[in-house]
């Protein structure tokens, strides 16, 4: 059991988790012609809470409950792994890439994402305005705009050859470009960074 524990505690090759990925696809469409994406699940969320007079949310949600049984096993395996098996090694960030977030005043890497930007004190400053609010309402509306995340076009949509995804994937990944090497500082800098 130890050896399992150190095993599943280290982070594992692209050759293992990335056909690991791959196969959700074939599996859930031939389990039931489902298709993968995560941002779907808000919606029915929605559909659940909200009054049925919204004719967005008006639909039969109960037939898309295994979407939220997966967002909820995907919720509660993050947990379990941040917990209980979490890598206790500090993450490691190429050195070019330490030096870029350093020009950017990021330089903790101990937790998966940066603690000087993800933490509660952020939460109701300038930064946690920009990064917090802003940038899940970007996120949000981009998800919407585009039909579905990157998760549901990139994996489902582009491995069903459907074309819309491969649309949406490209731009994703321009949008991703652009904002890493031509918005990320101003936005760091306006932030008080």
């Amino acid at each position: 059991m130890e050896q399992f524990i150190e095993w599943i505690t280290q982070p594992w090759p692209w050759w293992v988790a990335g056909p690991l990925i791959g196969l959700t696809v074939p599996i859930l469409l031939i389990i039931g012609n489902k298709s993968f994406g995560i941002s779907s699940s808000l919606r029915h969320v929605c559909a659940m809470c909200a009054p049925a007079n919204i004719p967005f949310f008006q639909y039969n949600w109960r037939k898309e409950m295994w979407n939220m049984m997966f967002v909820f096993g995907v919720l509660i395996g993050g947990f379990i792994a941040a917990t209980f098996i979490s890598n206790p090694e500090t993450i490691v960030v190429a050195e070019s890439t330490q030096r870029d977030l350093a020009a950017l005043g990021i330089t903790d890497y101990s937790k998966l994402l940066p603690a000087e930007i993800f933490n509660w004190e952020n939460l109701f400053t300038l930064k946690g305005l920009i990064f917090f609010v802003f940038g899940g309402f970007m996120v949000g509306f981009g998800t919407r705009y585009a039909g579905g995340c990157t998760s549901g076009h990139a994996i489902m949509g582009i491995s069903a050859l459907q074309w819309p995804s491969v649309v949406a994937t490209i731009f994703f990944m321009l949008g991703g470009f652009i904002t890493t090497h031509f918005l990320l500082g101003p936005l760091m800098a306006f932030a008080g960074f």
